[in-house]
């Protein structure tokens, strides 16, 4: 039993059932709200996101209230909002509502302990770990992007993980702060297994792979082998090694015969 287990056991009683949706209703309400009236807008975004000063000031419900904020005020805002319930939603299915509370509250964490070190933060990070948590899970579900388009969240995912190093990379640093952060809660639930099936693997074939560069087997060099050749008729003791090769008195050692002609050849002086 882990440590997920043991505070099920104990705690599972405090568990909010259905919390996504609760989320997204009125996420969807701020939405209307915010575009219709400009000083409703100016309202909620002055007073109920998450903002370090606000908080400091004594502004507690700020700690809560910015779940409910989207992270921007366009159309597409719908879609994220129904992406964002068919996700928590099975993730809670498949979890259990404390399963999926923890996970959630603790993304709600990483933005606020986020907010304290960058001065603010917003619930896009926050959306996209329960994202992966589902792409995780679940990487051939086929979504329809816009409700037009079928694609599998394992690709969604991948191209969302690739903007996030990258804004670690090149962002500000309080948009490193956050986006690193925003994996938090992923990393506590899928750490391990993350390691094992993606990273474990590549690191070991990459290093096996080094290694055989770095350590090459060299083949030997060719041993020298000397050929006898019998200057009179052409013979060498590499097409006949049964024939004897000797070198004649008279001629010299600059002058090799076969034990045929070592008697029989005219003399070189």
């Amino acid at each position: 039993m882990n440590w997920i287990d043991r505070l099920e056991r104990k705690y599972n009683r405090f568990a909010i059932k259905g919390l996504i949706k609760y989320i997204v209703i009125v996420a969807a309400f701020i939405f209307v709200a915010v575009n219709l009236s400009e000083k409703v807008a100016d309202f909620i975004y002055k007073m109920l996101t998450l903002n370090r000063y606000g908080i400091l000031q004594g502004q507690v419900w700020r700690l809560i209230t910015f779940i409910f904020i989207p992270p921007n005020n366009n159309i597409f805002v719908i879609f994220a909002l129904y992406v964002l319930y068919i996700f928590g939603s099975s993730l809670e299915n498949m979890w259990g509502s404390f399963r999926f509370n923890l996970y959630y509250f603790i993304g709600v964490l990483s933005a606020i302990i986020a907010a304290f070190i960058t001065g603010s933060a917003s619930t896009m990070y926050l959306n996209l770990s329960i994202f992966l948590a589902f792409a995780y899970l679940y990487p051939n579900f086929k979504l329809l992007l816009f409700f037009i388009i079928p694609v599998k969240v394992k690709y969604l995912a991948w191209f969302n993980v690739f903007f996030v190093i990258l804004t670690v990379v090149f962002a500000s640093m309080e948009d490193k702060v956050a986006a690193i952060l925003s994996f938090s809660n992923f990393f506590i639930f899928f750490g391990r297994g993350f390691w094992k099936k993606w990273v474990a693997p590549k690191t070991s074939a990459f290093l096996k792979k080094q290694k055989r560069k770095k350590f090459k087997v060299i083949a030997p060099p060719k041993k020298f082998e000397f050929v006898h050749k019998c200057r009179e008729c052409g013979k060498t003791s590499k097409e006949f090694p049964e024939v004897f090769f000797g070198y004649c008195k008279i001629c010299g050692s600059d002058y090799e015969y076969c034990e045929e002609h070592i008697n029989d050849h005219k003399h070189i002086t």
